[in-house]
């Protein structure tokens, strides 16, 4: 089993028709990535905190028809999380975040895992908004010591970060419990960092999601390789980098030997693309990946 932790919200996306409305969708980089992970037939649980509200009614309805385990999800009164994107032309976004008070950050440390859980994916919001953060970290550290591969994405969201150089420390501090860092040119930037500094700190393996370019990912060994991103008529990327963290999952966890990053890359590439065609974080199904 994968485990996937952090938020589920809600996102408004814009829509042509009437001008100015807003489609609420399913969103929240862990929540995207438990249901990608589902529809490629993955065994996983999502772990979080949820609103007993309409709108975490709604999440869970689409995590448990994509086949995840909700065993590990924790509910309360407060409201969803509710994230605006505002689209370029290009189909990249931008978000505003409305987390007072919501019941995501509020998540607590589970006392352990299910038995067989294999690995464990953190990143986006959880990691930034607390009390929960600090109980997200605590799992991380927890999880990491007792063998289990781990996956970060920082999915950097700058309007949430009240204290940018706390933040990238704190960062830094994760990585030496980090078996795969998975982060955009954007959060590279932000970050600050260098590849080899982070993989000196702990990780086996950085990938680098670059967009249009394609992913690269650099190795503990010294290796290097890359994928092309697929040609598609994009409607937007939201929930691609999630999708990401999904096919990347689905291929490293339970693998033995040494890892044909090539494949996984392409594999990944290919997902991506798929989601990219489509309004909101929609990642495809196992049977449009050639998996069933």
């Amino acid at each position: 089993m994968i485990v996937v932790g952090g938020e589920a919200l809600i996102d408004l996306v814009p829509v042509a028709e009437p001008p100015g409305a807003l489609l609420p969708r399913p969103g929240g980089g862990p929540y995207n990535t438990a249901l990608a992970l589902g529809r490629l037939g993955a065994e996983v649980a999502f772990c979080s905190r949820v609103s007993a509200d309409g709108f975490g009614e709604g999440l869970l309805a689409g995590l448990r028809a994509a086949g995840v385990d909700l065993s590990l999800v924790q509910r309360g009164p407060e409201p969803t999380t509710l994230a605006v994107p505002s689209l370029a032309p290009d189909g990249s976004a931008a978000y505003r975040f409305y987390t007072e008070g919501t019941a995501d950050r509020l998540f607590a440390l589970p006392p352990s895992l299910p038995p067989g859980v294999r690995a464990l994916a953190l990143g986006t919001c959880s990691l930034v908004l607390e009390p929960g953060a600090s109980a997200y970290e605590a799992l991380l550290l927890r999880e990491s010591r007792r063998g289990l591969l781990t996956l970060l994405d920082p999915n950097v969201r700058p309007a949430l970060i009240a204290d940018p150089a706390a933040y990238r420390e704190r960062f830094l501090g994760w990585l030496p419990y980090v078996s795969v860092l998975k982060l955009s040119e954007e959060d590279a930037a932000w970050l600050g960092g260098r590849v080899g500094d982070w993989l000196a700190a702990g990780p086996s393996a950085v990938v680098l999601t670059r967009g249009a370019a394609g992913l690269t990912v650099w190795t503990a060994e010294g290796e290097e390789y890359g994928a092309a991103a697929r040609p598609v008529a994009v409607a937007d990327t939201i929930g691609a980098g999630d999708t990401v963290n999904a096919a990347l999952l689905h291929r490293l966890a339970g693998a033995v030997g040494p890892v044909d990053w090539p494949a996984v890359l392409e594999f990944a590439a290919r997902a991506a693309a798929l989601t990219c065609t489509r309004a909101g974080a929609e990642p495809p199904y196992a049977s449009e990946l050639g998996l069933s």
